[in-house]
C-alpha cells in the first residue's frame, strides 16, 4: 500500500475534527494503517484547525511543505493559507462559501477575491475541486453538515484507500444519531457533486 497524506484545514467549530475522527474510524474498519496529528490553534475564536492524517506504512504523523496528496478545506482562504503543504501532484478540495476572519469582518484586513484564491491554488496543485459545501449542508437539512460533505466529496475522489461503505458506517458510530440522517444525506451530496 502507499502512503497517502491528507491535511485538513477549517475554521474552529466547522467540524474539522469530527471529519478526522470518521476517517480514523473507517480506516479502523478497514485495517487500513492510519496515523493521525491535530492543531487547534486558536480555535474556540475562530482560529484555524489543522488535522493531518497519514494512510499507509508511514513513520510519522508530520506532512512537512509541500508533502500533502490531498488538501481538504472547509474555508477558501484556509485552503490558501494551507497551500504550502502541498505541491504539483496534489488534489485541493474546498468549501467555495468564505468565513472571512475577524479582522476582514471588523474592517481591520480583506478577504481575497474568490477568483483570487482559485488562481492561486490551480497553479499551484494538480487539481482543484471547489463546491458550496454550505449550500449543500443547508439542502441536507443542517448548515453544521459542511464536513460530511466535504468527506462525501473526497470519498467521491477515490483518492483514499478507504471504501464509501466504510465512510458512512463511520459516520454512524461517531456522530449522534439524531443527526445522522442529515450527515448520511450530506455525505451523499458531496459525493454526488463530485
Amino acid at each position: 500500500m502507499d502512503v497517502t497524506r491528507l491535511i485538513i484545514v477549517a475554521v474552529g467549530g466547522q467540524g474539522n475534527l469530527l471529519a478526522s475522527k470518521v476517517l480514523g474510524e473507517a480506516a479502523r474498519r478497514e485495517g487500513v494503517s492510519v496515523r493521525m496529528s491535530e492543531i487547534h490553534g486558536m480555535a474556540q475564536r475562530g482560529g484555524v484547525v489543522e488535522s493531518a492524517l497519514i494512510f499507509g506504512p508511514a513513520e510519522s504523523t508530520v506532512i512537512s511543505d509541500g508533502e500533502a496528496d490531498i488538501l481538504v478545506s472547509f474555508e477558501p482562504l484556509e485552503a490558501l493559507r494551507a497551500l504550502k503543504k502541498c505541491n504539483a501532484k496534489t488534489v485541493v478540495i474546498t468549501n467555495t462559501k468564505p468565513l472571512p476572519p475577524f479582522t476582514a469582518a471588523i474592517g481591520k484586513g480583506v478577504y481575497p477575491e474568490i477568483e483570487t484564491i482559485r488562481s492561486h491554488i490551480e497553479a499551484n496543485a494538480a487539481r482543484l475541486i471547489d463546491l458550496d459545501a454550505t449550500a449543500l449542508a443547508s439542502q441536507a437539512g443542517n448548515v453544521l453538515s459542511v464536513n460530511m460533505v466535504l468527506l462525501g466529496a473526497l470519498a467521491a475522489t477515490g483518492l483514499l484507500p478507504l471504501s464509501e461503505d466504510s465512510i458512512k458506517a463511520a459516520i454512524g458510530e461517531t456522530t449522534r444519531h439524531e443527526f445522522l440522517e442529515t450527515n448520511l444525506k450530506a455525505f451523499d451530496l458531496g459525493r454526488q457533486a463530485v
